[in-house]
């Protein structure tokens, strides 16, 4: 596996990105199939298309204070 896979998610944790963000980050980069319908949530659907794309846009959005 690449480094990029590895250097995000460590960028995204120290962001302090919500979890189910990263956790769809690294599902759609690894080209997993979604979670089900009832354990889906915005922040997970933002990070699985941002995984799928390759880019980390709107992580800022999933901030954590």
């Amino acid at each position: 596996m690449n480094t990029v896979y590895y250097e995000t998610i460590d960028k995204l944790e120290q962001m302090g990105v919500n979890p189910d963000y990263v956790q769809g980050w690294a599902g759609g980069f690894l080209g997993n199939p979604e979670r089900e319908e009832q354990r889906v949530t915005d922040a997970y659907s933002a990070g699985y298309e941002d995984g799928q794309n390759q880019t980390t846009d709107s992580a800022t959005d999933w901030k954590e204070n």
